[in-house]
């Protein structure tokens, strides 16, 4: 294929620039092959991704410019789909791709933690919780089920989006539950304002998944909000 596309008639061709005319030392996925992952740069690992470029511009060239935009890889990680999408050179199947591996790199990131977690403390499931949410852009809801021995046995999405009775409702909260074997719950979601002080509605929701658990002998032991680096735990507030 020729590293031209056709100009305006009349016009020599604009150059296409692509990772094959790259110096191969220069190439992200042979420098991936030959130093390991660690030996790449933001853009790099992030262009290995993006795959293909647009236009004049490079794989590499894009995921610089989407850095830019974001500043840095947490900037963009946690931006859904359609937002990555409004990004130069990221279309449908690019946004998939980045939100996809940014989710693996989430999941990864607790999955070790989940495994031998036994809650103690409201920091405990900070630890746990924290890497998966403190970066969306919208608001998520979650249920971080616990065993007999407070154990996480699995943690729940159940909704996106601001959090209200419509969307958090007990019945939705206690059927994950009891469907997972609950003997008790913790419940969890972030504000990506920044702000981790409870708004009304996350009071009156806490209160009526209390009432709800004490009836169904599922105790609700805390809900936490995670805003930044930081949060609020109704528990440690005395307000559960």
């Amino acid at each position: 294929m020729s590293a031209y596309v056709q100009g305006i008639a009349g016009e020599p061709p604009a150059p296409r620039y692509r990772m094959k005319d790259l110096p191969a030392d220069d190439r992200p996925r042979e420098k991936l092959l030959r130093l390991g992952a660690p030996a790449l740069s933001d853009a790099e690992l992030l262009a290995i991704l993006v795959r293909t470029g647009t236009g004049r511009r490079s794989a590499l060239e894009v995921a610089r410019d989407v850095l830019n935009t974001g500043k840095t890889l947490r900037g963009i990680s946690g931006k859904s789909p359609s937002e990555l999408m409004r990004l130069q050179g990221i279309g449908e199947v690019k946004a998939v791709e980045l939100s996809a591996a940014f989710e693996l790199g989430r999941r990864v990131q607790g999955s070790t933690e989940e495994e031998r977690v036994v809650v103690k403390s409201p920091q405990d499931v900070v630890r746990l919780m924290l890497p998966r949410m403190r970066d969306l852009s919208q608001e998520v809801f979650c249920v971080v089920v616990l065993d007999a021995k407070n154990g996480v046995r699995d943690v729940l999405e159940l909704s996106r989006g601001t959090l209200n009775a419509s969307l958090v409702h007990p019945r939705e909260v206690f059927k994950a539950a009891i469907d997972h074997r609950a003997a008790s719950i913790v419940v969890v979601h972030n504000h990506p304002s920044g702000n981790a002080e409870p708004s009304q509605e996350d009071a009156d929701i806490t209160a009526q998944l209390a009432d709800a658990g004490k009836i169904l002998g599922i105790p609700l032991h805390d809900h936490l909000i995670l805003a930044g680096d930081g949060y609020t735990s109704f528990a440690e507030r005395g307000l559960l």
